[in-house]
């Protein structure tokens, strides 16, 4: 199996488990608020089905996709909160039916796109492989916000190596986000998987390290967490600074989750 289908298969698992999730929450369940101000799990739903819709354009209609980018540019710091906002206005049943819909015509797309194809988004351009990460980063990351809003615990799965290795290679895009310059010398991390495995990244003899389980490190790169409630260990200034600004997922830095006990 490539490593395309195997990021796109798990893609679907990590949606299908997510669907499950939401579809057995009833129709009240959608309306509960999640850990993101402001955010109901309907527009949690909401937002994958739109951006899944966008990716799909991005995938098969570079031009069209281009018109969402500069809509995107017309209002930076509201659009996606009133993309959000739009689709969960639907019925449950209705939004979770686009979702499926979307993700379904995003899977073959996908799975039909040329080899070596590069895809554009709001971030840098993207390839096939790359692409169905960040979707299953985003599935994941807004998937968290759900269950945590119906009180539910989801185990840790090997799906999180996609995320893991998505966290490490944004590394320079966490840097320009926040306009400075990326550190010129390469980071190791090393990442304690679910299964007990060792997930490693980066040159072994650098000076700047990364160490910690892999699930604090996904939480702190989709940054569903606060750096001081993750078990996550730096050495060196610039891997120690960081942790402070890393963002796997595209668009303006995110203001990250607050430190548990912290004021709100």
């Amino acid at each position: 199996m490539s490593d395309v289908s195997s990021v796109i298969d798990d893609l679907g698992r990590e949606s299908e488990e997510l669907d499950r999730l939401v579809a057995e929450s009833g129709e009240d369940g959608w309306a509960l608020d999640t850990p993101a101000e402001g955010w109901t799990i309907a527009h949690q739903i909401a937002h994958l089905a739109w951006t899944d819709r966008a990716a799909l354009l991005a995938v098969t209609d570079p031009e069209a996709f281009a018109t969402e980018v500069e809509k995107a540019l017309a209002s930076p710091g509201t659009w996606v909160d009133e993309a959000a906002r739009e689709e969960a206005g639907r019925p449950p049943a209705e939004l979770l039916a686009r979702w499926r819909e979307g993700r379904a015509a995003l899977d073959r797309a996908l799975r039909q796109a040329p080899r070596g194809a590069r895809f554009p988004w709001y971030g840098p351009p993207m390839s096939t492989a790359s692409m169905a990460t960040a979707r299953l980063m985003e599935t994941w990351a807004h998937g968290l916000d759900v269950a945590d809003a119906l009180g539910v615990a989801p185990a840790p799965t090997a799906r999180l190596r996609h995320i893991a290795r998505l966290g490490f290679r944004t590394r320079d895009f966490s840097y320009a986000v926040h306009g400075l310059p990326a550190p010129a010398d390469p980071f190791h991390v090393e990442l304690l998987a679910p299964n007990g495995d060792v997930w490693t990244y980066g040159p072994e003899d650098a000076p700047q390290r990364v160490t910690g389980p892999a699930l604090d490190f996904c939480l702190l790169v989709t940054q569903r967490a606060h750096r001081a409630d993750l078990a996550l260990r730096a050495e060196g200034p610039d891997a120690d600074h960081w942790l402070d600004i890393a963002q796997a997922f595209a668009g303006p830095p995110g203001s990250g989750r607050p430190a548990k006990g912290a004021s709100r």
